[in-house]
């Protein structure tokens, strides 16, 4: 199960991760939100040191702490 966000407009959003190979050759995690759960990417909790914040668009986004 994803991590859920719900915002202020009472929409729900699912935290996801990605790792993409940069062209140096470096792994990255990209975290993001989207409205459907897709299981392959869904991550449980916030990661350490992030927390949720909300945008004033209403989209969730991640804020280092």
């Amino acid at each position: 199960m994803a991590f859920t966000f719900v915002n202020s407009k009472g929409k729900k959003y699912f935290l996801h991760s990605k790792t993409i190979k940069r062209s140096t050759g470096k792994d990255t995690v990209l975290f993001y939100f989207a409205k459907e759960e897709k299981k392959e990417f869904a991550v449980a909790a916030v990661p350490a040191g992030k927390k949720v914040i909300e945008l004033k668009s209403g989209l969730p986004a991640l804020k280092k702490v």
